[in-house]
């Protein structure tokens, strides 16, 4: 039986709604609560990220209180209305679009159900090549930076390829100073890894320790917690500022420039790949679109056969 929908406006999708949005679900929609529940601990099981259960739930708490029933209790119909509507309207944008449709497929995979029976559509992403700082904008970049803090944060995204969530987490002594070596522990996909430091980041980080002191974290916030991603995001947006660097850049740019810079110093891919925490090759493989080709003397095979120069 079709439910009708409800006549509130379906609020907007900006970070600071989420709690309310599904404490409101929670409260309103009999069951919401349970699914919340149960999406959380899987997450946590399954070694997601805390934003996947924030996408998740937001997405699943629009749509629950959108018709006032439970997502997985909807039809296909009710379903394609709702997306159709989010397509249309202009209220929505394409990631709020896909993360509701990758909420539905991740419930239905939690409670064990088919999400073919909502005909959701198959995403297909955009292809777009990352951007890539070159080693001037890189210098500009930390010199940019007056605070050590800044310019460390800034080197470890780019000397040794981190992510944001992976700078946020580090501790004092997951630095090996003596070997060179970093060790990251539970990155993306709750892997660990290595990646060597280099002497200019053992020396910033040593002069860091004697002068920072740092608890837990490496780089804490002023109540002492773990620093939040934001405050890396805006690190890297006020460098950038300050260096004059035109470019749409983040903290995941560092990263990408990182992995471009050693395939284009000669480094095996399969070792970037591992440098990078990739679970697949094929995702290391799009900086080959990017990097420049390595100088040498390109001749026809042609030429070579008959010894031709």
């Amino acid at each position: 039986m079709i439910m009708q929908k409800q006549p509130t406006k379906r609020p907007r999708t900006a970070t600071k709604d989420y709690v309310p949005v599904v404490q409101q679900a929670c409260n309103k929609v009999k069951g919401f609560l349970e699914l919340y529940n149960e999406l959380k601990r899987s997450v946590s099981i399954n070694g997601k990220s805390q934003s996947a259960l924030v996408n998740y739930s937001r997405q699943l708490a629009h749509l629950a209180l959108h018709y006032n029933c439970m997502p997985l209790d909807l039809d296909p119909d009710q379903v394609m209305d709702y997306l159709y509507q989010i397509k249309s309207d202009g209220t929505g944008s394409a990631s709020f679009f896909n993360f509701t449709v990758h909420g539905m497929r991740y419930a239905c995979k939690m409670r064990g159900l088919e999400y073919t029976q909502f005909s959701l559509p198959t995403l297909k992403g955009p292809r777009k090549l990352p951007v890539i700082l070159n080693g001037p904008e890189v210098k500009a970049l930390l010199r940019s930076c007056k605070l050590l803090r800044h310019r460390l944060i800034i080197g470890l995204c780019y000397g040794c390829g981190l992510r944001s969530s992976e700078v946020q987490h580090l501790q004092p002594s997951h630095a090996d100073l003596e070997r060179g070596m970093l060790h990251i522990h539970q990155g993306k996909g709750s892997k660990d890894r290595c990646v060597p430091l280099g002497k200019l980041l053992c020396r910033g980080i040593s002069q860091y320790l004697v002068e920072e002191v740092p608890g837990k974290y490496l780089f804490e916030s002023k109540s002492g917690e773990v620093m939040t991603d934001a405050g890396i995001r805006w690190i890297v947006k006020q460098a950038a500022k300050k260096a004059g660097i035109t470019k749409d850049i983040h903290t995941h740019t560092l990263r990408h420039s990182f992995a471009t810079h050693l395939l284009e110093h000669g480094v095996n891919i399969l070792v970037i790949k591992d440098l990078l925490g990739h679970k697949h090759i094929e995702t290391t493989m799009i900086y080959l679109h990017v990097a420049r080709p390595m100088p040498c003397n390109v001749l026809s095979p042609l030429d070579t056969l008959y010894g031709q120069k």
